[in-house]
């Protein structure tokens, strides 16, 4: 019956082009056809009568009482949020009695699901474990919504936590695209805003927080769990928990250490470390590999670092949403692990490019082999560049200038990061690392303008080029060069 399935699709496709308003009026339209279909519907200057809870010989006899079941829920939920998006524009604030008005629509909607629940868990329903588990979990997060805007954080953890440990059990059992999308995106937050409430550490892992709080769950609950997936049950998110082992508790920076206060950041943070040796352990035993396969090899720490960047983004804007201040140690802890994760990232980025634009970061006039050249490697690599057409050589010229440029683009944007500007000696390096990179794209275009027999202004480049390394020398010199798996900029 794929229950969230239903619910997610139908969300994505009215929110595409519309708002929580244009949503609630298509659930309705949708809910009075289905009515007219099962011929439940109240008649036209007819006497209204009440809806009946849905029975499981209903569902057994048409799945159609399911879907309106759904529909209603839905319908309500689409209220309530409508309203919240309407007021959290209100500079004063949302009034009790909006609150009041958005909880009983969340509360309407958690019980219609929580209705279809308990039907489709009779065994008269016809329906299987998973799609009773689905309804489950789906009621649990109607319920959660309700109580997170209750303010009950406790109950809120709970409710969560059912819906979170269910539907780990059904992503890593089935295609789980949509549940892990439910995860990443609306459960985990919830749960993390809401620990925050119940003074829970933030070092706690979501995952860790999740087993806990469904620890004092139903006991018919765990065991229908037990049955679909126990490893999710008895060790919580088998990936999260691996993660969450061995975490470093503290991050340095140019010589300051900072404690990691958030899990996220620390699992993250981790992965870059284990995507670090990797990357060497490949690019070590990779031998004569074309440039774009060895560049292919950074996939993983660029990914890694990526999502530490994102985890200390979340983290940040979590405090100011609190309303933290600037000052506070906590968001100063927090501004130094962006400056380091974000180093991280555009390093590797860096990293990256130097590998496409060949050995010594393309100093030498020298081309890497086409895809029909690659089989003839007795062929030298000054033979093969003589062979090139000129317009095919400024082409490959042109490529690399694009990497060069690309370079200057993440040396600048390291430049803007916090507490950068304030380090003199990490400031002039990169600002040396600038020239030198420049003098490259210098020596570049000087080079396409020899081919093409523009000497002059080939002459007027390398001229440019030269004083560039010249004046990038005297702090170059102070530090050792990087090699290729490691950052482009060495943080000492």
């Amino acid at each position: 019956m794929d229950v969230t399935k239903f619910v997610v699709l139908h969300r994505e496709k009215a929110l595409l082009y519309g708002d929580y308003a244009t949503y609630r009026s298509q659930l309705a339209n949708k809910l009075a056809n289905g009515r007219k279909k099962l011929g439940v519907a109240t008649k036209n200057r007819g006497k209204y009568n009440p809806k009946g809870h849905i029975t499981p010989e209903q569902i057994a006899e048409n799945h159609e009482y399911v879907y309106l079941q759904l529909l209603t829920a839905e319908r309500a939920w689409a209220h309530a949020m409508a309203m919240k998006a309407v007021h959290s524009a209100d500079t004063k604030g949302m009034t009790s009695s909006a609150r009041s008005h958005i909880i009983s629509r969340l509360e309407k909607g958690s019980r219609a699901a929580e209705a279809l629940a308990q039907a489709l868990a009779s065994s008269a329903s016809g329906a299987s474990s998973t799609d009773s588990l689905d309804a489950r979990a789906y009621a649990a997060m109607l319920k959660g919504a309700a109580l997170f805007e209750k303010q009950k954080w406790d109950e809120c953890l709970k409710s969560y936590a059912i819906c979170r440990i269910i539907y780990s059990a059904l992503a890593t059992s089935a295609k789980g695209d949509i549940f892990k999308d439910l995860l990443s995106e609306t459960i985990d937050p919830s749960i993390r805003y809401a620990a925050y409430q119940a003074k829970i550490p933030r070092t706690l892992p979501i995952a860790t927080i999740a087993h806990n709080a469904f620890d004092n769950a139903d006991p018919e609950l765990v065991d229908r769990i037990r049955q679909l997936n126990p490893a999710v049950l008895e060790h919580g998110d088998p990936d999260a928990k691996k993660a969450a082992e061995g975490a470093p508790t503290t991050l340095t920076w140019r010589g300051r250490e900072v404690k990691i206060e958030d899990a996220a950041i620390a699992i993250a943070w981790a992965s870059v470390g284990t995507a670090k040796g990797t990357l060497a352990e490949k690019l070590t035993s990779a031998g004569t590999l074309h440039p774009k396969d060895m560049a292919g090899a950074y996939d993983d720490i660029l990914i890694a670092s990526q999502d530490a960047v994102d985890a200390t983004k979340q983290a940040i804007d979590e405090l100011r949403g609190e309303g933290i201040t600037q000052g506070d140690p906590r968001m100063q802890s927090l501004q130094i692990t962006r400056t380091a994760v974000n180093y991280e990232m555009i390093s590797w980025r860096i990293g990256r490019n130097r590998v496409l634009v060949g050995e010594n970061d393309g100093v030498q006039m020298e081309f890497g082999p086409t895809a029909r050249k690659r089989k003839q490697k007795e062929e030298s690599e000054t033979d093969r560049s003589q062979d090139e057409a000129p317009g095919r050589q400024i082409a490959r010229l042109k490529e690399k200038v694009v990497l060069y440029d690309g370079i200057l683009q993440s040396l600048e944007s390291i430049k803007e990061l916090p507490g950068v500007a304030n380090d003199a000696d990490l400031s002039g390096r990169l600002e040396a690392t600038s020239q030198y990179f420049t003098a490259l794209k210098s020596l570049a275009i000087a080079r396409s303008h020899a081919i093409a027999g523009n000497a002059v202004n080939s002459l007027a480049l390398v001229k440019h080029a030269l004083d560039q390394c010249t004046a990038a020398l005297p702090s170059l010199s102070k530090s050792s060069s990087s090699s290729q798996f490691t950052p482009a900029i060495s943080k000492a």
